[in-house]
């Protein structure tokens, strides 16, 4: 089969014939149809990432059909369209994941092939509105985002919700998810067009995060929030305090920004705030976040499609943060 393959660090992503992987008898075989992007698979193919190997097939992310079903697993599954919960090894315990969890695409091969392997009980039927592009792009993210949102966030219908650094996929998917809850939401950027695309969406404001007062805009604006959802921490994390009402839940799954500065431990007892840490999320929250999908007829926002031998170029667009909404690979021309 074809795959696109990591061999070092220093090295671009290339096409490469190798084997068809060999099923277990849990497992199945998936051929994939699209693949999309995550900013883990941009970390680690500059090798700033846990457990890095050489050579790898990256991506988190596909739809396909499955087109072999092993010995052991639900023979149900064959020729039916899917997604793949990229989250594996969860646990027993919802509230966290085992010692042994992983995630598709390092250490085991990703959905950046013609076909992928994984076992049956990671298979949730492709919602059939979406399209294979719109399809691939729903899963690590939009789970990291519902279990934020719903799971940790406990966010309710007129809930005044925050989300920092709206326009890359976790960002819209958060965006898509507490509209349709029907939050009230607003967003910060740092690009006058993302604002205004947030706003098409359904945010009721949002403002430029580069700009020096930007925290104090947004207290203008709505007064204060229910439930903060932030991918960056960094230095601005301290004026999330300022903007939580009492109760607010502040969770983050990311920290592109640096580390989480100094806080004001005064402000968290005395507003009774929850500062809330959050990875992907359990199997019962992907099973929520797929009948949420359906329930709302959700299509997730694809900002480009590229063929999968320009899986390097697509790469190279997610580096510099250009998108709005998840960056795609099909593999069919």
């Amino acid at each position: 089969m074809k795959a696109i393959v990591l061999e070092a660090a220093d090295k671009p992503l290339v096409l490469k014939e190798v084997e068809k992987p060999a099923m277990g008898a849990d497992e199945v075989l998936v051929q994939i149809k699209a693949a999309a992007l995550n900013r883990r698979d941009y970390w680690i193919t500059i090798g700033k990432y846990a457990g890095i190997k050489y050579p790898s097939i990256l991506g988190s992310d596909g739809a396909g059909i499955v087109s072999e079903v092993g010995d052991n697993a639900n023979k149900q599954w064959l020729n039916k369209e899917v997604i793949i919960n990229p989250c594996h090894n969860w646990g027993p315990n919802a509230g966290y994941q085992n010692r042994d969890f992983s995630i598709l695409g390092l250490p085991e091969n990703g959905t950046l092939a013609e076909y992928v392997k994984v076992k049956a009980e990671y298979l949730y039927l492709k919602p059939a509105h979406l399209s294979w592009e719109q399809a691939a792009a729903l899963p690590l993210a939009g789970l990291t985002t519902f279990r934020a949102l719903f799971t940790k966030g406990k966010a309710k219908k007129g809930d005044k919700v925050l989300i920092t650094g709206v326009g890359g996929g976790t960002g819209t998917f958060t965006l898509q998810w507490a509209v349709a809850a029907g939050c009230r939401v607003f967003v910060t950027s740092g690009s006058g067009d993302k604002i205004e695309m947030a706003k098409q969406m359904g945010a009721s404001a949002g403002v430029n995060y580069k700009a020096q007062d930007w925290a104090e805009q947004l207290k203008l604006m709505a007064g204060g929030f229910d439930v903060i959802i932030d991918s960056a921490l960094g230095d601005g994390f301290d004026k999330l305090l300022d903007l939580a009402n009492p109760g607010c839940r502040i969770v983050f799954f990311g920290g592109t920004a640096g580390n989480i500065p100094p806080l004001n431990g005064r402000k968290i007892f005395w507003k009774q705030l929850q500062i809330l840490g959050t990875t992907m999320g359990s199997p019962d929250d992907f099973k929520a976040m797929v009948d949420f999908v359906n329930e709302h007829q959700i299509v997730p926002v694809v900002d480009e499609v590229f063929l999968l031998a320009d899986a390097d170029k697509a790469v190279r667009k997610m580096e510099h943060s250009t998108q709005f909404g998840k960056i795609v690979l099909k593999t069919w021309s």
